[in-house]
């Protein structure tokens, strides 16, 4: 069991970019027992602007090695995750790593084996476990609306025709929207399904001038179920977040959970609406009947809220490292899979 952390666990944010910004530092700031006190930033004024009076370090490392800090959370480019959060184990932080876990499982077993060796957490952020449209379908496939699940098909899709300059669409290790979207959607599919027997996938650059993967398709082999994962930055609409078929049914969850919505718009986690859908799920019946449910409420706060539970009152993580590795050994399977052209067993 880990050692306890005082009330509140000081908290150091490594990165600013859009994940740090925009989910990492709302989110912390909104739980009880967690401290935001430093954030590492070339661009102090970016930072303060947001956080007023907000401690600001060039230095990531300083952040790893800080005595004033319990906590380290990482939210920087993908190639950066092993580096960085191995310094901050080897100093004895706690860490939260955004997704995905590393580049590779060899440093994703890498981090595990120093977490359990310095006894500190290592936690990654799958935060979309708390998405109001994977929870809703997760409450009616649960509740046996259709039956035993026969056919799931999850998609996350964007349109982002003109390429832009930033490294998830530069060549390189960690780039590519496999690397980017595919964590959410292969962590939700492991928590509905378990590991599955093999993985077949596929990849492609399809906008002109991309230098990396910009659609993927990656299909889940089950003895009596197919998990259908799928992510493009060239669709403009028509197609549904979640379709889900049964034997006794069919559900149909629209449109997406809008909480990175409210955030980029400025929205406070726990204000009024925060994670509410407005968007119902649908039901199908094997007569063509359609009915209507209220969507679940999402929460993404409730990944920190745990991270703080764990830390402060030692329950169980709310992503282990057990779980992460798994996302890992998928994510893994489904780059060798493409790139073979081949059915691929994934191994944590």
């Amino acid at each position: 069991m880990l050692a306890r952390v005082r009330d509140p666990v000081r908290v150091g944010l490594i990165g600013y970019g859009f994940s740090g910004r925009t989910f990492h530092a709302p989110l912390i700031q909104s739980v009880p027992g967690l401290r935001l006190c430093l954030v590492g930033s070339s661009d102090a004024g970016k930072v303060r602007a947001d956080l007023p009076g907000m401690a600001v370090a060039v230095d990531p490392m300083a952040i790893a090695s800080s005595t004033d800090i319990d906590l380290v959370v990482i939210a920087t480019p993908n190639d950066t995750h092993a580096p960085l959060a191995q310094a901050a184990l080897m100093a004895g932080k706690h860490v939260v790593i955004d997704k995905p876990f590393a580049l590779d499982l060899g440093e994703a077993r890498s981090l595990i084996a120093t977490a359990v060796r310095c006894d500190r957490l290592l936690s990654v952020f799958h935060n979309r476990r708390w998405d109001s449209d994977y929870l809703s379908v997760k409450d009616a496939i649960a509740d046996g609306v259709v039956g035993t699940v026969k056919v799931f098909e999850s998609r996350i899709d964007r349109f982002r025709p003109q390429v832009r300059d930033r490294w998830r669409e530069r060549g390189g290790c960690g780039g590519g929207l496999l690397f980017d979207l595919g964590p959410h959607l292969i962590d939700q599919a492991l928590q509905l399904f378990g590991l599955p027997d093999r993985i077949d996938a596929d990849m492609a650059t399809l906008r002109t001038g991309a230098l990396t993967d910009d659609w993927f398709h990656v299909v889940f082999d089950y003895p009596a179920l197919r998990a259908v994962l799928q992510a493009s930055i060239l669709t403009a609409g028509g197609t549904s977040r979640f379709v889900v078929h049964g034997d006794a049914g069919t559900i149909v969850k629209p449109k997406a959970d809008i909480q990175e919505q409210q955030l980029l718009a400025g929205m406070k986690p726990a204000a009024a609406g925060w994670g509410e859908d407005p968007d119902p799920l649908i039901v199908y019946d094997g007569e063509g009947n359609r009915r209507a449910f209220a969507a679940s409420n999402g929460d993404q706060r409730l990944f920190y809220v745990g991270i703080a539970d764990t830390l402060l009152r030692g329950a169980p993580s709310p992503v282990p490292p057990t779980e992460a590795i798994e996302v890992m050994a998928c994510l893994e399977a489904a780059l060798e899979s493409a790139r073979s052209h081949a059915s691929i067993v994934p191994t944590p």
